[in-house]
């Protein structure tokens, strides 16, 4: 199942991609709030879905504002240096335990919204990146256990704003800028994708030129691992968003580097899951 949060007209709804077109239900908050929905937990998010597909209205995708998914996660969890040839564009070392660093909820943007290039800096960078979003909370979660705590997929490009992130060791400033981390437009459930949603291209546009174009097979610590690895550290909740890392072609590491600017479009697309498109615009 193909899930959307959406306003038509000021109205806030649920969208679902049906297959054969979008539906969507307007105006009952219990409805297209998902936060609630995934944390509620069991099949209250496919239940939301069924509903719309069964009574939904037709809607053209052009008539309607993608919102971010999410915008209430308890935490967003992101992962650096977790593709190979990105930790090494970058002059890391592959780590031996995930570098996480966290996003704020403020931060968030849907799908056509724009990213805003702060007026303190010319240095806005793109990562394509798979989020999977946690519906069954746990501590101490099994790698057998792991995939069965997550109930579905998003894209997610997480705008970096490259000098400031890299003015400590801590990238948690050039990492939450407001309006820099675009997430969307849908949430795919798990069982619509391969396990882990492993075996996806992941692919990055810049004004139509191909910068970015991985699999997420190649990711240094999976979602069983991340997820394995995480519930031992922190409680997991439902609502937690893993946001998966980028791999390598960021524009910090181009010569010259290529960095997003006033007017930029930015597609981030990832196999089965969706079309994530921002365009770029100074604060």
């Amino acid at each position: 199942m193909r899930l959307a949060k959406v306003t038509k007209n000021g109205a806030v709804g649920l969208a679902v991609d049906t297959g054969a077109g979008v539906k969507a239900l307007f105006g009952d908050a219990a409805l297209y709030d998902l936060d609630a929905l995934i944390a509620s937990g069991g099949s209250a998010l496919t239940d939301a879905g069924a509903k719309v597909s069964a009574e939904g209205e037709e809607v053209q995708v052009e008539d309607l504002t993608f919102l971010p998914p999410l915008v209430k996660a308890p935490k967003i969890l992101c992962l650096g240096l977790n593709y190979k040839d990105h930790a090494a564009e970058g002059g890391f070392t592959v780590p031996e335990f995930p570098t996480i660093f966290g996003r704020f909820n403020s931060s968030l943007i849907g799908h056509g919204a724009p990213i805003i290039k702060p007026t303190c800096s010319d240095q806005l960078d793109y990562e394509a990146e798979m989020v999977a979003v946690v519906g069954k909370g746990g501590k101490n979660i099994s790698e057998d256990d792991a995939l069965s705590h997550i109930v579905a997929y998003s894209v997610f490009n997480d705008g970096s704003i490259r000098d400031y992130q890299l003015k400590t060791p801590q990238w948690t400033v050039g990492k939450n800028f407001d309006d820099t981390g675009a997430f969307g437009p849908w949430l795919v459930t798990a069982d619509e994708l391969p396990a882990g949603g492993a075996g996806l291209k992941i692919e990055t546009r810049l004004n139509g030129q191909v910068v970015q174009s991985a699999n997420t097979s190649d990711m240094v610590f999976d979602v069983v691992d991340t997820v394995a690895l995480l519930s031992t550290c922190f409680t997991l909740e439902a609502g937690d968003v893993l946001v998966m890392g980028t791999p390598s072609g960021i524009g910090l590491a181009r010569k010259p580097p290529l960095f997003m600017k006033d007017g930029d479009v930015c597609e981030v697309e990832i196999e089965k899951i969706g079309l994530l498109v921002n365009p770029i615009k100074a604060a």
